[in-house]
């Protein structure tokens, strides 16, 4: 009996403290709890804001992409009788641009030193930053039936056909030369127009000259 008395007043002295440790056991359980619901709610804020930004980076880099395709265009058309270069985009003139022809632009181009230029479709192969002129782009005169009319005449058709700006030795703002058709054959246009038209063409982007 005194054994079981014993035990009892042991049991109820350590009450106290059996009572501080689930204390702080729950305590610990509700503090970790906590923290790991703050952790999700920190770790949420974070994420919505990459993925808005992420979302607004696609779009305006989609938008870019739109405008830029709006800008360029897809064929060139020059019309020899009005002195005019046009970019097109889906048939439709993006921009024009007066240009001066060869000394002698009516009619095709048959062969070298006629200071004539071609007339047809042709592409814009390849490009010169540092050529004579202000900026050069290279049309692919002579094509295959060029070469064939030329030398079943036995004469030789020529090339270096260009559409480029003004000489790099002449005063940028000069419009003496836009004025009369003074090219060997090339199209000629300010170098205000060159840089747009380098801007907004590709290589092998196709030209059509008319008469």
């Amino acid at each position: 009996m005194r054994n079981f008395e014993d035990a009892l007043k042991r049991n109820v002295a350590d009450w106290p403290r059996i009572a501080r440790q689930r204390w702080r056991r729950m305590n610990v359980q509700r503090s970790a709890r906590y923290l790991r619901t703050q952790a999700a709610a920190m770790l949420r804020r974070a994420v919505m804001p990459l993925c808005v930004l992420a979302t607004t980076t696609s779009a305006i880099a989609d938008y870019a992409t739109i405008e830029d395709d709006v800008w360029r265009a897809d064929r060139v058309l020059v019309v020899k009788s009005e002195r005019l270069l046009h970019l097109m985009r889906d048939d439709q003139i993006l921009r024009s641009y007066s240009v001066s022809l060869g000394g002698r632009p009516a009619g095709h181009k048959s062969r070298e030193g006629d200071l004539r230029t071609p007339e047809g479709d042709y592409y814009l192969d390849w490009r010169n930053p540092t050529s004579d002129f202000y900026m050069s782009i290279h049309v692919s005169y002579p094509n295959a039936d060029d070469i064939q009319r030329a030398r079943a005449a036995g004469r030789d058709p020529g090339g270096m056909i260009m559409i480029h700006g003004l000489p790099n030795d002449s005063p940028p703002t000069t419009t003496d030369y836009l004025n009369e058709d003074w090219t060997d054959g090339c199209i000629a246009v300010s170098n205000q127009a060159m840089i747009d038209i380098w801007l907004s063409v590709d290589d092998n982007t196709p030209i059509t000259i008319l008469p």
